[in-house]
């Protein structure tokens, strides 16, 4: 079952209109919460920049929080059988009479369904996974969670076609962030990651991951770093919602140190797996 408009239907007999602005133009924001055993994790986080989203494109929030958390945990209810799931909501601009770039007020459209959150355990982790780099040509408010995702899906086949997990993004040589993920790198015991603006994403996993890291009292570094610290650096990892805390041990088929996960992963990995079950 999904929700589409007001309405709880099975998602096969979901449609939009080929007018809605959200298929003619990637005209919405979306948001994904991660859900574990019903409970959702970052949820007034991942809300606060759903909001976020929508100011940034001038579109009046269709609901408050307490109206969502209800929706999301219908949706919840529905798929009780998947246990870890992934909650996808989108709110587009809505649909117009015609095509056209300019819009006057219209009824948002929204969506959400629910996906399999597939397990990640650590003993399959140590060995990490591969990532390939690549310029980042993207629009310069990567920090707003719109759904015209052209580059990232661009870059995230590229990744599947060179079988690696990921393309890490840089900008003037600087490490930016990944098609769908955060980037980390850890060097001489302190945690770096590249700060909070307009060439990122304000990831709500990678929030709690420094929170987590800050909680351990190893420190952390909100600074840019360039692709040759990425590839000298003692460990890499990636953060999103759905793949929670991900170790990188090869780039652009370079081995990352050792080609094994390291320590201070392991740390965060399992206080991260503490934060899911409390």
């Amino acid at each position: 079952m999904v929700y589409l408009n007001g309405n709880f239907i099975p998602k096969e007999k979901a449609y939009i209109s080929v007018m809605d602005r959200g298929f003619l133009f990637g005209d919405g924001v979306y948001e994904v919460f991660p859900v574990y055993d019903k409970k959702i994790i970052g949820f007034e986080a991942h809300l606060s920049r759903l909001q976020d989203g929508l100011d940034a494109i001038n579109i009046k929030n269709p609901h408050s929080n307490d109206d969502w958390k209800s929706l999301i945990k219908k949706i919840i209810s529905f798929n009780i059988k998947n246990a870890n799931q992934a909650i996808y909501l989108q709110i587009s601009r809505g649909c117009d009479q015609n095509r056209k770039h300019t819009y006057d007020e219209l009824d948002p459209t929204i969506y959400i369904q629910s996906s399999l959150i597939g397990p990640r355990e650590k003993n399959s982790l140590f060995k990490g996974k591969s990532a390939i780099t690549r310029e980042d040509i993207r629009w310069l408010k990567s920090n707003t969670k719109a759904t015209s995702l052209l580059a990232n899906t661009l870059y995230a086949q590229e990744a599947k076609e060179n079988n690696a997990e990921e393309a890490i993004l840089l900008r003037d040589g600087i490490v930016t962030e990944a098609s769908s993920s955060n980037v980390f790198i850890v060097k001489d015991n302190c945690i770096y990651t590249h700060p909070k603006g307009r060439n990122i994403l304000p990831g709500i996993t990678r929030d709690i991951t420094i929170s987590l890291a800050k909680k351990l009292d190893i420190k952390v570094n909100e600074t840019t770093f360039s692709k040759e610290q990425l590839m000298e650096a003692d460990e890499v990892w990636i953060t999103s919602s759905t793949r929670e805390i991900l170790p990188i041990t090869s780039v652009d088929n370079n081995i990352i140190n050792s080609g094994l996960s390291g320590p201070i992963w392991s740390l965060i990995y399992d206080q991260y797996q503490l934060l899911k079950t409390a």
